[in-house]
């Protein structure tokens, strides 16, 4: 039985859900990083880093390049890079709505704290 496609697309998601996914991907977008490059930058235990390699890896959205005795990580493809930057302009907009908002929230209550006071309702 063939899983539908939005399934696929959660479960792709699910799999990038992760800080430590995300940021190897970032630092991933420019070429292929050694691992103790990606260690100096993430800053976490070798064997937890090991652990999101290997989930990114089997998922096929990174490859690793063996060079002697340095193992080196790389994107699967341009693909993954175009959905980070993607993800960003979201961001940008989304938190620029917010921004937005807030200005408007503020605004709204300093016209509230110049106006005239609401009467206190007090229980009789």
């Amino acid at each position: 039985m063939q899983v539908p496609l939005y399934q696929a697309k959660a479960e792709f998601f699910r799999m990038l859900g992760h800080p430590v996914r995300i940021r190897v991907l970032e630092l991933l977008q420019h070429g292929p990083v050694p691992v103790r490059d990606l260690l100096a930058d993430i800053e976490i235990e070798p064997s937890s880093l090991s652990q999101q390699l290997g989930v990114l890896r089997r998922s096929g959205i990174v490859v690793s390049i063996r060079e002697g005795s340095t193992v080196s990580y790389a994107l699967a493809g341009g693909d993954v890079a175009e959905l980070l930057r993607a993800a960003r302009r979201i961001l940008t907009e989304l938190l620029a709505g917010q921004n937005e908002l807030l200005a408007e929230l503020r605004q709204s209550d300093a016209s509230t704290a110049d106006g005239p006071a609401m009467p206190s309702r007090t229980a009789h």
